[in-house]
């Protein structure tokens, strides 16, 4: 189908019409005339103080909200905020921000827990906002992102550009299978 005629053939299939603009939406995004699809990558958009990453959507298992009650493990470092009781699993939550020596996260209604899909280490990160799915073409992949304020450069893959928009990658299990991460035991 390539003209606004055949459009008009799907008035009466309202989904195959709506997949019909959907095709062509994307090859516009994409640039391309050749028909194909470009391929995507989706991640989970947040924000840790005024700064926004994106990780691999297959690195989430869940967001969840703050829980109300954490118990506090003595002689964990300070960023370990403490264990929590999740749908009857317990959940080590973790400061990202102040990981990373750049103050603590304020603790508000927008404040969420990302639970890392990862099987031997369980990990709450709690950030600072979820901004919720973000998909992004090949075309918008680049190397190089601006230097972070939190200082965690070492845990970042490259960044999706979009405008004036940059989304460097976050690799969550690069941080939770980091020594940082694993010895959080205070000195």
């Amino acid at each position: 189908m390539s003209d606004k005629s055949d459009l008009k053939a799907l008035v009466e299939q309202p989904f195959d019409l709506l997949k019909e603009l959907e095709r062509r939406s994307r090859i516009a995004v994409a640039g391309k005339g050749t028909g194909a699809l470009p391929s995507e990558w989706v991640g989970i958009g947040f924000r840790i103080g005024q700064e926004q990453f994106v990780a691999n959507r297959n690195q989430v298992r869940e967001v969840l909200m703050l829980p109300e009650a954490m118990t506090r493990v003595p002689g964990a470092k300070r960023w370990v905020l403490g264990i929590a009781n999740l749908r009857g699993h317990l959940l080590p939550l973790v400061d990202v921000k102040m990981m990373f020596g750049s103050g603590r996260t304020s603790l508000r209604r927008i404040t969420r827990v990302i639970s890392v899909n990862h099987r031997e280490i369980p990990a709450g990160l709690v950030v600072d906002e979820v901004l919720g799915f973000r998909r992004f073409v090949d075309s918008e992949f680049t190397k190089t992102w601006p230097q972070t304020a939190i200082r965690c450069d070492r845990f970042l893959s490259g960044a999706y550009q979009r405008g004036q928009d940059v989304w460097p990658i976050f690799g969550l299990y690069d941080l939770i299978e980091s020594n940082a991460f694993l010895q959080a035991a205070a000195e």
